[in-house]
């Protein structure tokens, strides 16, 4: 039997994949309010210690990145069903170890694990959707990919503040990410399917005659059929300018999420806000990229991709200068609000960007290379942010240092970068790359 491409003939594995991806992002989720909130209370990390507050993110970032880089390359081997379920495994003991943690080496560890969760399902949920949909469905594919999970991540963070406060924080961890762990394995070993097989089939179709009137993508020229693991690494790393620029692009960008996970909390419970009220403007970011990606996603698929990831970069740059220039609640969630339309503007679509210049045959490979170098921005910025509030003795350097280097990363992008959609800026024939 033939296998079709398209969201409306797999919308019933569409929609399995986004709970997937929705389950995936409260898992990160439940650890993004309420640790370093109370990190002092809960976990005796000393007050103003920035540089081991951040050691948590700094070692998820890190984990992530190689477990994007292993998901990748894995799932053209063994398929991406396998891959997803090892990854709610490696969730598994998550819960457990925060509601027994005598010391923050524990969270570190539990951090670790997340890391290795999140590299590995969020990874084949994103590859999954893109196996099954087509070209002209990829922003939207990834819109609602990331709105999913995006959304997921604020829901968590806003639960498990009122859960801690009504139960504890402990206990609260325990049963929010005992449930939603559970859910993830039961849902994958149920309700998914291995999306390989269409995979294959669309790089078969690649291998026959180019359709008449169809744009071709301008895929890297130069590059073998099956490439290596390492030939794929350094074309997605330097040696195309254009897989270049949106590798350093995803890096840079995630110095912001790292800001909001490890400095957001602390800067507001600073500032006197109840947990609840800081689970609110930091869920403000997440829930405004989340929501806003049902359209972002969609818009590159009619304007193209170059223009909303370099204005979404220095909109969202925009966006942490003013979380430091102004006070107040209401402030606090605006300037949460415009860092999170930027990252709507740029995360569905540097990932979009990457997908359409990279063949069928090698394309997890490079969405799973980009997304290491992407995530490694988790323990690059992480560590970036903390020493600039470790030297300068102030919350608010970490602040600059993140908006500084998002309009340097989006200037880079603009100049190196180019559009990628192949009906925007076709191949002149099939064989052609940049």
């Amino acid at each position: 039997m033939e296998l079709k491409h398209g969201i409306r003939h797999n919308l019933g594995q569409f929609l399995h994949q986004l709970l997937q991806v929705l389950l995936v992002g409260l898992t990160i989720g439940m650890l993004r309010t309420v640790v370093p909130a109370l990190a002092e209370s809960e976990f005796a990390v000393p007050r103003n210690s920035f540089l081991l507050l951040s050691a948590f993110v700094v070692a998820f970032g890190v984990v992530k990145g190689v477990m994007n880089f292993v998901a990748g390359r894995l799932s053209e081997r063994v398929g991406r069903r396998k891959v997803l379920l090892l990854g709610w495994i490696a969730a598994a003991p998550i819960p457990f170890m925060i509601w027994y943690a005598p010391s923050w080496n524990w969270v570190v560890a539990a951090t670790v694990l997340l890391g290795v969760n999140q590299g590995l399902t969020w990874s084949m949920t994103q590859t999954s959707k893109l196996d099954i949909t087509r070209l002209d469905e990829r922003g939207l594919t990834l819109g609602l990919n990331e709105f999913a999970g995006y959304v997921g991540v604020a829901l968590a963070g806003v639960a498990t503040a009122y859960l801690a406060e009504a139960i504890g924080a402990r206990s609260a961890l325990l049963w929010f990410g005992v449930t939603v762990i559970g859910l993830g394995l039961v849902l994958t070993v149920l309700c998914v399917k291995d999306t390989l097989p269409w995979a294959r089939a669309e790089a078969a179709r690649h291998r026959g005659p180019a359709s008449v009137g169809q744009a071709s993508p301008r895929y890297p020229r130069d590059v073998a059929t099956n490439p290596s693991t390492w030939e794929v690494f350094a074309l997605v790393s330097w040696r195309d300018r254009r897989l270049a620029a949106l590798s350093q692009a995803g890096l840079v960008e995630k110095f912001v999420d790292a800001l909001v996970w490890v400095l957001y909390p602390v800067f507001l419970y600073q500032q006197n806000l109840s947990l609840p009220q800081v689970g609110w403007i930091t869920g403000v970011y997440g829930f405004v990229w989340g929501g806003s990606q049902l359209v972002t996603g969609r818009l590159s698929d009619r304007v193209g991709r170059h223009r909303p990831n370099v204005w979404g970069m220095w909109t969202c740059g925009a966006g942490v200068l003013m979380m430091v220039v102004g006070s107040g609640p209401a402030w606090w969630a605006l300037s949460a609000a415009v860092s999170g339309f930027g990252m709507a503007l740029l995360y569905p679509n540097l990932s979009a960007a990457v997908a359409d210049i990279s063949h069928p045959n090698w394309r997890g490979s490079a969405i799973g290379i980009y997304r290491f170098w992407r995530d490694l921005g988790y323990g690059i910025g992480a560590l970036g942010l903390a020493l600039a509030a470790h030297f300068t003795g102030q919350v608010e350097a970490a602040f600059w240092f993140v908006a500084v280097s998002m309009f340097a990363s989006g200037a880079i992008l603009a100049m190196f970068g180019e559009e990628t959609h192949p009906r925007l800026n076709p191949a002149l024939d099939a064989g052609l790359a940049k």
